[in-house]
């Protein structure tokens, strides 16, 4: 009988992409989400697929999808714009939410892996950043209630493994793009794509000297299964370890898109970080993964979804 497995946030970015990828193995997925971020649209393909089932609901009310054998946590906003607006609602899906989807993973005896994120190390003095690393955090900023909330979550799932022996994986997710990216995230590379695709400026905040590492969606995914299927219980990180500067993410974004923008410069956000990078010794050695998709390669795979949406934007009265 095939593996049954529970995604929360299914309908999401990643949650999505990793339902496919699921489905594609030939496990079984219920596939649960409250649409607060997540688009239909990221699963209408799947409409008809016997193994697949999706339920609209929120993880933070207590909730049986019937025996699975996996469970991957996937529930939170994930953008600066969606947290800043559900800023309550993004602490509560790291907590209680969390505590909900642990409760199914010990009732049934199943695996868990939670979606954990880079910006667990705030603003990092170390670069880059190990898993070993704390973190330069401010617990009450702005950003606090997505930087807190994972990191609760983080020692909400270290506490089930110890205590209540479940098979716990914690993934540290450094910035991902890709098809199904929301366009109005918020995020850098759905920005400028989208920008570009206007014939806009491009929105630069600060001097654009700050850096990030982008890792194409496919890449992350394949990491993820891979952790979920390995050992290791402590925290390990996914990412690129390529190191882009803002204006050169901008660079390549224009180069991709043929577009003339320009670029504009604002105020850099409070508490964004200046450097962004995941060492992934952790993971080459563990999982045998890292990162295949250089960024020029995965912006060209990405602009045919952002031409979809700008095209479907200007169609909409």
């Amino acid at each position: 009988m095939a593996m049954r497995v529970l995604v929360t946030g299914a309908a999401g970015f990643l949650g999505s992409h990793l339902t496919d990828r699921l489905l594609g193995e030939g496990l079984t997925v219920v596939g649960v989400d409250n649409l607060s971020t997540g688009g239909p649209e990221n699963l209408a393909h799947l409409a008809g697929e016997p193994r697949f089932r999706f339920e609209q609901r929120d993880i933070c009310q207590p909730f049986d999808p019937g025996p699975v054998d996996y469970v991957f946590n996937f529930a939170s906003p994930a953008s600066p714009p969606e947290y800043f607006r559900l800023a309550i609602e993004t602490l509560r899906v790291g907590s209680v939410g969390t505590e909900n989807t642990l409760e199914i993973a010990a009732r049934y005896g199943a695996g868990f892996l939670h979606a954990s994120t880079s910006e667990c190390y705030g603003d990092p003095l170390q670069h880059p950043q190990t898993e070993d690393y704390w973190g330069n955090v401010n617990p009450i900023g702005p950003r606090s209630v997505y930087d807190e909330a994972k990191r609760y979550a983080e020692a909400l799932v270290m506490a089930y493994h110890r205590s209540r022996g479940v098979d716990t994986h914690l993934v540290r997710i450094f910035n991902t793009y890709g098809p199904r990216l929301h366009p109005g995230d918020g995020r850098v590379i759905s920005n400028f794509m989208m920008q570009a695709l206007r014939g806009q400026p491009l929105t630069v905040y600060g001097d654009g000297n700050q850096t990030r590492s982008f890792c194409y969606v496919d890449d992350l995914i394949e990491g993820i299964l891979r952790l979920s299927r390995s050992a290791e219980h402590l925290p390990v990180n996914l990412g690129n370890p390529v190191e882009f500067t803002i204006l050169e993410c901008a660079q390549a974004v224009l180069e991709i898109t043929g577009s003339k923008s320009e670029l504009r410069f604002e105020p850099l956000p409070q508490d964004d970080p200046a450097r962004r990078r995941p060492d992934i010794a952790k993971a080459r050695t563990l999982l045998g993964w890292e990162p295949r998709i250089a960024l020029q390669e995965g912006l060209a795979k990405s602009l045919p979804y952002f031409k979809s949406k700008l095209a479907a934007q200007i169609a909409t009265p």
